[in-house]
């Protein structure tokens, strides 16, 4: 249609639509008008009007069109392609090229652009659509090269059509006329934005595996390689401006990246790109000089692992050419690690970084440790510890006093502490001069804090070296300082103590009266230890761990003399009566409680925890009576008992029935979450027990016949989130531990009834732990006993079998995020498993509630024959694709999306009362 009669025809529908008298014609003329919307005819008249209206514009206006053709079938766009569109239409008016240039170069983005709302199967139709067009495209831009004004409009078209990754041989490329022009770009004055996007796309074309790889694709490297390297010359040129620099410095990450398993080999070659990105990083802006980090990352994991050698075939082979290329980048390691290793150093002005500059300057830290962690890896722990130390002794002279400059010394030791793990616990050369050295450092904060920090790096060194035990004594003297200090240094030098005391704790057996010591000297001290009370559990964990290596009597003292420092200002407390109880501040006791957690978790001596638990009993149930209502108070006491549960196990004898009886009373109460999570902890270690079957099943039933009453709606799972998670993991828990007390129990059909409800809720841990039930379930026959339960399970499941799967369906379309499809998809898939054909008709009858505007027959089709092959045996991660796929359809626009809900109904529960 001719564009003067196509704008009369829009006129008249118009006129119609807002005039006519009659209903059927504006109905008509509607229909029409929303036909005409969906063509490119309706657009184009934009596209040529705003021809050189401002790019912003015109950018809009092609990503509005793109996105219409990523929508429309190419069928209902009267089978002409977008591209054929293109082409004739700047044939046939020119004068419009740069409207239709903006088209050109967002087609490509737009077709991955999954904010556009369209089927999966028409966006992959679409992108085959565009790589069959590849070399119309490229013969379309190189014709529009010859308008000059156009030249970085055409290379940002090619840079966005490259990223389709479509096969072009690299020898028709390493040619082509777009190709040398960006290239020859490279080396222009003015250095071209567009021809830097154009030779990255291209360096990642050559490595992608959709382009052949990079053997295929080595005549457009060879072409490549030698213009970007020819940049070396301004990127040391001190007139360039920084985005320039970056612009260079991308193009030779990209080229490490994209080429790393090439530049591996150690030719001369590589070599060359190797030194070109030293000079990268040698850069002072850390923001362009960290481009290479990731680099050199990827260069040692395949320089140090075996498997990149395979093909050298035996193992006298593989060793010598490890070695070979080891030995070529070593020199380069070495470089690389005198480079970057400032970047540690303490500002001068640190004091006055604000929040996020003190943030930023410790992830620095971090990714400078990652890098010398890399460096490592290739010269060796040992041989980069000398380096290093070279480096402390040199920033030693700067370090006389506390007014001096601590600076390099801190970085120095910063770098020391990130290769810890690299050095051998045998080293006898440098860690023991090290050592020597970190009691003649001044203790400014911030270089004690790294000290204490090199101290627990290096426990492991302490315990096995032949002179590391021996320097204990000073490194404790260290600590005790640490903690003195500064809040940091005591936090680090808390952790350092636990790391000490785990790494030598057969050593230290000899000790535990100094270690106590050392313990009530920080923590009983004349508010002498600077850190958090969780801080102090540090200590706490390293004592318990040296008493899990003594003989049992002493440690049975131990932890009875541990305890009693713990317990005592808990009965301070106690002494002054139950109202002053009731009204401390949750923190003034679970400073206590937290200790005993750690104790009861740490001190592998089971009969001598359940002594321990037994003792303290009475004052546990009088903080469970007293504090019941609250939540802080009574998590921090049910972490301790769950801890002395998992380490006694059954040398808990009569405490344990105590312990469940009064969290079985009081959750009727108190409604506290973490009964039920410590519940759980029980039937874990207890749930086998024969002996233990009668209470166990009493506890279970009255723990779940009162939370089936107070999850009664998806507004009460929305509201008790944490109950419900609870609540479904003590379930699992008693489905896979002891399914023959909960399946045959009154409460189960109400369990049941209840999931149903709660499989939509939106909170993550409460949907995650309804859905794990709901697997359980229909995974029973692969629990303890489980078969023997499968006609009463039956009973209870087969008639709400229709509505699990409903609700199930609703969740995979919609009701729930994308970010839960693979544990809907495999409670749908354990449904299937366990039911067999009956739950393929419930999936069909399921399906076949969505509407056909949703969800095409063809797609319906594919997602049954996928749960069928899946209930036949087949692999589940076939499933995978169908489901996402219908998932997709279900959720791509809000239209769509509660057209499926509304259809589907998941809070629309018809329950069947079992007979």
């Amino acid at each position: 249609m001719q564009s003067m009669e196509l704008q009369n025809t829009v006129k008249e529908a118009l006129n119609a639509l807002y005039h006519h008298p009659d209903d059927a014609v504006r109905m008509q003329a509607d229909r029409w008008l929303q036909d005409f919307q969906r063509t490119i005819d309706a657009w184009q008249n934009l596209l040529k009007k705003f021809h050189k209206g401002p790019p912003i514009v015109r950018t809009q206006i092609g990503i509005a069109v793109a996105a219409l053709a990523v929508h429309v079938p190419a069928e209902d766009r009267g089978n002409v392609g977008i591209v054929n569109w293109l082409q004739d239409e700047m044939n046939s008016h020119p004068e419009y090229i740069p409207g239709f240039l903006e088209l050109l170069t967002v087609l490509p983005e737009e077709a991955f652009n999954y904010k556009i709302a369209a089927r999966p199967e028409q966006r992959r139709h679409f992108e085959k659509e565009l790589t069959s067009q590849m070399e119309i495209v490229l013969s379309i831009l190189t014709a529009c090269l010859n308008i000059s004004e156009l030249k970085e409009q055409v290379l940002e078209a090619v840079a966005s059509w490259l990223r389709l990754k479509h096969g072009i041989p690299g020898s028709l490329l390493a040619t082509h006329p777009l190709v040398l022009t960006a290239l020859s770009s490279l080396n222009s004055d003015i250095l071209s934005e567009a021809s830097i996007n154009v030779v990255s796309e291209l360096i990642h074309y050559t490595a992608s595996g959709s382009s052949g790889g990079v053997s295929v694709q080595m005549p457009l490297i060879q072409v490549i390689v030698p213009q970007v390297m020819s940049l070396l010359v301004q990127l040391r040129d001190s007139t360039k401006d920084d985005e320039d620099i970056k612009a260079i410095a991308r193009l030779f990450a990209d080229m490490g990246d994209s080429y790393v398993e090439l530049i591996a080999t150690g030719s001369s070659e590589a070599m060359m790109i190797v030194n070109a990105l030293l000079e990268v990083a040698s850069l002072p802006e850390y923001n362009i000089a960290s481009m290479t980090f990731n680099f050199w990352h990827s260069l040692q994991v395949i320089l140090t692992k075996r498997n990149s050698y395979i093909s050298f075939g035996d193992e006298a082979s593989i060793e010598a050419e490890r070695n070979r290329r080891l030995q070529v980048f070593r020199q380069s390691y070495e470089s690389l690690v005198s480079l970057v290793g400032f970047r540690v150093q303490y500002p001068q002005d640190y004091k006055d970084l604000s929040y996020e500059d003190l943030k930023e300057f410790k992830q620095t830290r971090y990714a400078i440790a990652d890098v010398l962690t890399d460096a490592a890896s290739v010269l060796g722990g040992d041989a980069m510890l000398q380096i290093l130390y070279v480096k402390l002794v040199d920033s030693l002279s700067f370090c006389g006093n506390e007014q001096s400059e601590w600076h390099p010394a801190e970085a120095a030791l910063f770098c020391i502490g990130a290769i810890s793990n690299y050095v051998s616990v045998v080293e006898t050369n440098i860690m023991p001069q090290v050592m020597d050295l970190l009691s003649k450092l001044p203790h400014q904060p911030q270089l004690l804090q790294t000290v204490c920090l090199i101290i627990g790096a290096y426990s492991k060194w302490l315990d096995a070296a032949p002179s590391g035990f021996s320097k204990l004594p000073l490194v404790i003297d260290i600590l005790m300082s640490g903690m003195r200090t500064s809040e940091d240094s005591a936090a680090t030098a808390a952790l350092a103590f636990r790391h000490i005391c785990d790494d030598c704790r057969k050593k230290l057996c000899a000790y535990c009266n100094q270690l106590f010591h050392i313990y009530y000297t920080a923590v009983n001290g004349e508010g002498s230890f600077k850190g958090s009370a969780e801080d102090s559990l540090h200590l706490v964990e390293a004592l318990s761990m040296v008493i899990t290596e003594l003989p049992p009597e002493p440690a049975k003292g131990a932890l009875e003399e541990l305890c009693s420092s713990v317990v005592t200002p808990l009965q301070e407390i106690f002494n002054q009566g139950p109202e002053v109880l009731e009204k401390k501040h949750a923190r003034e006791l679970t400073a206590h409680i937290d200790q005993f957690a750690y104790i009861f978790r740490y001190v592998n001596h089971p009969g001598a925890v359940a002594d321990a638990i037994h003792r303290l009993w009475p004052i546990f149930k009088a903080i469970f009576d007293l504090r019941a209502w609250d939540m802080r108070t009574m998590e921090s006491l049910c972490r301790a008992c769950k801890y002395a549960v998992r380490t006694s196990g059954r040398f808990m004898g009569i405490t344990i029935g105590a312990m469940l009886e009064e969290i079985q009373g009081l959750y009727q109460q108190h409604h506290q979450p973490c009964f039920l999570y410590l519940s759980s902890e029980v039937i874990k270690i207890f749930g086998s027990d024969p002996s233990c079957a009668s209470y166990l099943k009493n506890l279970i039933e009255a723990l779940f016949k009162h939370t089936t009453c107070l999850l009664t709606s998806i507004k009460e799972f929305t509201a008790r989130p944490d109950i419900a998670d609870d609540c479904f993991l003590l379930a699992s828990r008693c489905i896979r531990y002891c399914p023959q007390l909960l399946i045959p129990s009154a409460v189960f059909p109400a369990l049941i009834d209840c999931s149903m409800i709660g499989i939509t809720v939106q909170h993550r841990e409460a949907s995650n732990s309804v859905l794990t039930f709901l697997s359980d379930i229909f995974d029973l026959e692969k629990s303890s006993k489980g078969e023997q339960l499968l006609s009463i399970r039956d009973s209870v499941i087969i008639p709400r079998g229709a509505t699990i799967t409903r609700v199930l369906m609703a969740a995979l379309t919609g009701a729930l995020p994308n970010s839960r499809l693979e544990m809907v998809a495999y409670s749908l898939l354990a449904l299937i498993r366990a039911y067999g054909m009956q739950a393929l008709e419930w999936a069909s009858e399921s399906v076949s509630l969505i509407p056909l505007t949703a969800v095409k027959e063809v797609e319906r089709t594919r997602f049954l024959q996928a749960l069928s092959d899946a209930a036949s045996g087949a692999d589940a991660n076939a499933l995978i694709a169908p489901v996402e796929e219908l998932s997709d359809v279900c959720r791509r626009n809000r239209t769509v999306q509660e057209s499926v809900q509304g259809a589907l109904k998941p809070l629309e529960l018809d329950v069947v009362p079992v007979s």
